[in-house]
């Protein structure tokens, strides 16, 4: 799929972007632990230790980097207090921690402090069921941070899906998306449902008013896709629960609702409004950029991985053309900015490649090498360390496409497999 010398450049650069993140570095000079502290930062899955741990597991799982840089960043993630509060999640605090142990600690080691932190994330999944019960017993509209992967649900759920923790806190956790899934009622006009997740958040950097009605997260990572993608991979697992199929039917449904079919190839807006639903058309102008958050790949690949699930070829057909269509559209790429896995390059190249493996056509493997390319010209632009924010990510993306032993299943805290 990858010429050799393609390869071999981006063997070269993961090597070099990982080399650079060699040092640990020093911590801050003061003892502020107040919230805006950089000592938090290390907990970050998304910006800092925990995510380059990660990346450095990978080479040394292939023999070809040491493992006193793995150690030495889990002991920087785990320097201070681990934060299991509001804030807490799959990429951040406690779990993301334990998530940074799990994938990248040799074989055999930290154990007690594996035990440890397991208990806290299936401590912090009952207690975000509890809430998430309290909450659907009113008939309120919850926050994208009960359900999404960052902070919420399907985020803790990835991570007892992966290491296969507690099948009955599973169950129940695919039990509360099944749920999630049911209408709910929409503003006063009459007629105007929503589906379980419409919620009641305001998007960052937009104006409260637009949104007083709330809205629909069509994302991979704050919205609907990251739930359908845990339910498919949950389902591809054999770990089902009553109504699981229909949940993944009513979260395509809505997605084939808003699909837009525009000259080059299908796409989705980022959010449905209340003014959208209740005129049921998108006010969209056009596809944004194609990145593994928000944009086609990210929800492209969900609905590839429902359709594997569920033997659905025509859904997998679809969403393969989508992601297909996107990929070899310019004014779509020319959109992506920086290198990084959640907005950038990297996260629309290993969504491709993750895509392209499961495939019933060669469409999107074809785009692999010109993505690589791109990346390659690019991935020194980031001055951010972290693996979903960062160049960590770019480096350890590097690693997994050109086929070197990876820290196993790292990906499942992008949903890709």
């Amino acid at each position: 799929m990858i010429p050799a010398a393609l390869c071999e450049r981006a063997r070269a650069a993961a090597t070099k972007l990982a080399d650079d993140l060699a040092a640990v570095p020093l911590p801050p000079p003061d003892d502020d632990r107040g919230p805006a502290s950089p000592r938090w930062r290390e907990q970050s899955l998304a910006a800092g230790a925990a995510g380059i741990a990660v990346l450095h597991a990978v080479p040394a799982r292939a023999g070809l980097g040491p493992w006193d840089r793995v150690h030495a960043w889990l002991a920087l993630a785990a320097r201070e207090e681990l934060s299991a509060g509001p804030g807490a999640g799959l990429w951040y605090g406690a779990p993301a921690v334990a998530f940074a142990i799990r994938t990248a600690a040799p074989e055999g080691t930290y154990r007690t402090a594996i035990s440890d932190l397991d208990r806290a994330v299936c401590a912090l999944a009952v207690a975000r069921l509890d809430a998430a019960r309290t909450r659907m017993a009113t008939g309120a509209r919850p926050s994208r941070r009960e359900y999404d992967l960052v902070h919420g649900l399907t985020g803790l759920g990835a991570y007892l899906l992966r290491f296969q923790l507690d099948t009955d806190l599973t169950r129940q956790l695919l039990t509360y998306l099944v749920r999630l899934t049911e209408p709910l009622r929409a503003g006063d006009q009459a007629g105007a449902h929503a589906p379980g997740w419409w919620t009641s958040d305001v998007p960052s950097g937009q104006p409260a008013g637009l949104f007083a009605e709330g809205f629909a997260d069509l994302g991979m990572a704050h919205g609907i896709t990251g739930p359908l993608a845990l339910l498919a991979l949950a389902m591809r697992q054999g770990v089902t629960v009553p109504g699981h199929g229909a949940a993944i039917e009513r979260i395509c449904g809505w997605l084939d609702c808003w699909r837009q079919d525009g000259p080059a190839g299908p796409w989705w807006p980022e959010r449905v409004t209340y003014q959208e639903l209740c005129e049921a058309r998108c006010l969209h102008p056009g596809p944004r950029r194609p990145s593994w958050c928000y944009g086609t790949p990210g929800i492209a690949r969900a609905q590839q991985l429902a359709g594997l699930a569920t033997g659905d070829e025509g859904r997998q057909a679809t969403a393969e053309h989508a992601l297909a269509a996107c990929l070899t559209d310019p004014a779509q790429i020319a959109q992506l900015t920086g290198p990084g896995l959640c907005h950038g390059l990297a996260g629309t190249l290993l969504t491709a490649w993750h895509a392209a493996a499961d495939a019933r056509t060669p469409g999107i493997g074809a785009t692999v090498p010109g993505l690589l390319d791109a990346l390659l010209s690019d991935v020194s632009a980031d001055p951010r360390p972290g693996l979903i924010e960062g160049t960590a990510g770019a480096a350890a993306t590097l690693h997994a496409i050109t086929r070197r032993p990876a820290a196993p299943g790292w990906e499942i805290c992008l949903l890709l497999n």
